[in-house]
């Protein structure tokens, strides 16, 4: 049997539940939504920007029209990459007091590129069709199990405009074993399970960045440039 997150998560009700409690115990600041490392956002955002740039210079980018906050915490993300570079943004992001940090956050300047704040977990959103150019998602992904990420995926495709991609940079498990977070309710996945999610979801990596810079000690770091496969061409995961 090849690797998934069943062999790991034992009731995904309460896998749910108990990553909702932890949350809602979690301060909301940028601490907070970086377990403690707040120190690692400037360095973060760096090579997210120098991704985003890259991604407009290359042959079909996608449009600067706007973006969707998959997890968005208090707005960390929205605010110091997504505005810079989109006309507007929505966030999405399960936690309410989370949303309401970040209307504060994000600041009167900034608020007129933000169009919604969606209050509801990723497994449980479906973009709206044809609105996106990027669909941004960062450390929220393990939180989901295997099934919902990859129906997550799906309908993201839908919510892509054309050239639009879907933007995932997440912590990798430093062997090719799943990672479970009792404490945060959490997994992280080696980087085999996430490609086989991605050709499972129908979707291409165009590009795979190692983010750089970070203190010893964390995990390592990836971004992927997801587009959809032709014919958005679905496989099962067996």
């Amino acid at each position: 049997m090849e690797l998934d997150t069943s062999s790991v998560i034992d009731n995904e009700e309460s896998f749910y539940a108990n990553a909702v409690q932890y949350w809602s115990e979690i301060p909301a600041t940028i601490d907070g939504m970086l377990g403690g490392f707040g120190c690692i956002s400037q360095t973060d955002i760096r090579d997210s920007k120098l991704l985003l740039k890259q991604l407009f210079n290359s042959k079909e980018p996608p449009q600067k029209a706007y973006a969707l906050d998959c997890g968005a915490g208090i707005g960390r993300i929205t605010k110091h990459l997504l505005t810079e570079f989109f006309d507007k943004v929505d966030l999405v992001e399960q936690n309410p007091q989370f949303l309401n940090q970040a209307k504060l956050y994000i600041g009167p300047k900034l608020q007129t590129k933000i169009e919604n704040y969606y209050s509801v977990g990723l497994q449980s959103f479906v973009p709206e069709e044809n609105k996106y150019d990027v669909i941004w998602s960062q450390w929220v992904l393990g939180h989901l199990t295997d099934s919902d990420l990859i129906e997550f995926l799906k309908s993201c495709q839908k919510g892509l405009k054309p050239n639009g991609v879907i933007i995932i940079k997440e912590n990798i498990s430093s062997t090719n074993d799943i990672d479970k977070d009792e404490q945060d309710s959490s997994v992280t996945r080696p980087l085999s399970l996430y490609r086989k999610i991605f050709t499972t979801a129908g979707l291409d990596c165009r590009r795979q960045v190692k983010q750089r810079n970070f203190p010893k000690g964390l995990y390592t770091v990836y971004m992927f440039v997801l587009k959809p496969l032709p014919n958005n061409t679905y496989t099962n995961m067996q």
